[in-house]
């Protein structure tokens, strides 16, 4: 009966202190962890969801830019962080779906982080050379199948989402492909526009200005349904079923954060990204705004993790 008393007073005392933990939070400045350099859409998102929290929430949230090892030196600050909700990062499909894949990475990223919400989804689309005599993924398809090992794509490195958007295609169809790595986005799309590169599936935002002037054509968006700002350019998995992908981005806390932390931040920042003039803002840069819960994100994370796992596997992808 003793030790039964002293398990319900551990309990009432758990269950009086949880609401406690987001209680007053924040009380101080916030660092949220951007794994890539100044610019990017990753930059952009969190930037805006930073501005708006600090003024609706009087304390700074503080956009801290913590570039390399393909993202993972940001996680890693982020995931050894003190669980108490003023340590955040801004994450991508890289670090916990591809990165795990291709060589050791300093964390668990089923164990380390609490998912807190989806906050966007960069569009992905196909391009071409205007000298490449293809106008469809079909033709693009006939055209590399009776020149197998002569058209190069690119990528802004190994590992990245161009190259396994691109390398899931060349499998699923049956394509030999060359891939020509690049340290970014940008060269690639120079080499691409210069013609040494024949096809390039990237970020929408990148590469429709070129297309608006006819330095790129346009075949296809790579997501698992037409970008919504471009209504009228079908899918690659419309010709090509399962072919599909888009950046996601995610914010994380360390795994131990309180729950009570979590949902008030899921709740504030879907406040935020529902407002008319940031998603028009987001839209306006090709990226499209999204929220959901925590439990929707670790969903994603395991969906994304096994199906790109095989894809890696299959391809002997290794990082740079």
């Amino acid at each position: 009966m003793r030790r039964s008393f002293a398990c319900l007073a551990a309990l009432i005392l758990v269950l009086s202190a949880a609401p406690a933990a987001g209680q007053g939070y924040p009380a101080r400045p916030v660092r949220f962890v951007v794994p890539i350099t100044p610019g990017g859409s990753n930059d952009v998102v969190a930037r805006a969801i930073a501005q708006k929290l600090t003024e609706s929430w009087g304390q700074p949230v503080v956009v801290e830019n913590r570039p390399g090892a393909g993202m993972n030196l940001g996680a890693e600050a982020v995931a050894k962080s003190p669980p108490d909700g003023y340590t955040w990062l801004l994450g991508a499909n890289n670090i916990f779906a591809f990165n795990p894949h291709m060589g050791r990475v300093p964390f668990d990223v089923f164990k380390d982080f609490a998912p807190v919400t989806q906050v966007a989804v960069v569009p992905f689309v196909m391009v071409v050379n205007p000298a490449l005599p293809v106008k469809t993924v079909a033709e693009f398809i006939a055209h590399a199948k009776a020149n197998p090992g002569r058209l190069n794509y690119a990528s802004s490195g190994n590992g990245s989402p161009q190259q396994l958007a691109t390398e899931l295609l060349a499998r699923t169809a049956g394509l030999s492909l060359q891939h020509v790595p690049y340290k970014g986005a940008v060269p690639a799309i120079t080499d691409l526009l210069g013609g040494r590169i024949q096809v390039f599936i990237g970020a929408v935002n990148s590469l429709l200005p070129h297309v608006r002037e006819n330095r790129l054509r346009l075949i296809a968006g790579a997501g698992a349904k037409r970008f919504a700002a471009l209504p009228e350019v079908p899918a690659i998995a419309e010709t090509v079923p399962g072919v599909a992908l888009d950046v996601w981005l995610g914010v994380f806390m360390p795994g131990a954060t309180p729950r009570e932390i979590v949902a008030k931040v899921n709740a504030d920042i879907a406040r935020v990204l529902l407002a008319p003039e940031v998603r028009a803002s987001l839209a306006a840069q090709g990226i499209e705004a999204a929220t959901g819960t925590p439990e929707a994100l670790a969903q994603t994370i395991r969906d994304d993790h096994a199906r790109w796992g095989k894809v890696i596997a299959d391809a002997n992808i290794r990082a740079d």
